[in-house]
């Protein structure tokens, strides 16, 4: 394979369930890697630096440069199939796949907006008012920030309010149905874990944040593949930060 940490680096932003998701694949394939941790909210430099969107995470080996977690899944299982992100068996890849491509088109937002309409009501409604859980801090280190923050951004970029934050809560128990239907069925949380293991769980990972949601959470079958994935920490964890 040849990459090493020097060579390998992995742009993101601070407790990111999208950026935990491309650290997992690179950690399921045990490539030596180095993250760098961009301030939240210039996502968009990633276009000065080669890269064709301003979104991380976004991953470089050598002289290539990869975005999305969908090309980046990918792009490892060319550079190194062993072990594999993706089933062997043509049916079951199908099936990972779906799950995937859900949780990125659909599931990776619907999260995200969910989460950040806590901050309509302030900070309480988190764990540890998302100063730390299983992705670590959430967007910001310090609390104000990070409550000023998340209003903004959830205000004028994703379209969060009191009116929207009831439609996406009614939605819930419908995306967790989903999820568990995939467990069920052995699409997800297998004996191997996936590509759509890795993303799902994340995405799970960060809903867990929201207090409110949690007993319904924990009363599913999705609890046993967060804990599998992302298990509670003694501790915070953070990605190493390298120099861009």
């Amino acid at each position: 394979m040849g990459s090493n940490n020097r060579q390998t680096k992995l742009y993101v932003i601070l407790g990111s369930h999208a950026c935990r998701t491309g650290m997992l694949m690179l950690e399921h394939k045990k490539i030596p890697y180095r993250t760098v941790m961009l301030p939240t909210g210039m996502q968009s430099s990633m276009r000065v630096r080669g890269y064709p969107y301003g979104t991380v995470p976004a991953l470089r080996i050598g002289g290539r440069r990869v975005q999305t977690n969908v090309a980046i899944a990918r792009f490892l299982d060319e550079l190194q199939p062993d072990p594999p992100l993706f089933p062997g068996d043509e049916q079951h890849r199908r099936e990972v796949e779906q799950a995937e491509r859900w949780a990125d088109e659909e599931l990776q937002m619907f999260v995200r907006r969910t989460v950040l309409a806590v901050a309509l009501h302030g900070s309480d409604g988190l764990a540890n008012r998302g100063a730390d859980g299983r992705l670590g801090p959430l967007l910001w280190h310090h609390d104000r920030a990070r409550l000023i923050g998340t209003r903004m951004v959830g205000r004028f970029i994703f379209n969060v309010n009191e009116r929207t934050e009831r439609e996406l809560l009614e939605q819930v128990p419908a995306m967790l149905d989903r999820i568990d239907a995939w467990i069920d069925g052995g699409v997800l949380n297998g004996e191997r874990l996936y590509a759509a293991d890795y993303a799902i769980a994340s995405s799970l990972a960060l809903l867990h944040y929201r207090l409110d949601l949690r007993p319904e959470i924990e009363s599913r079958s999705a609890i046993a593949l967060i804990d599998r994935v992302l298990p509670e920490r003694s501790g915070p964890r953070e990605p190493a930060v390298a120099t861009p």
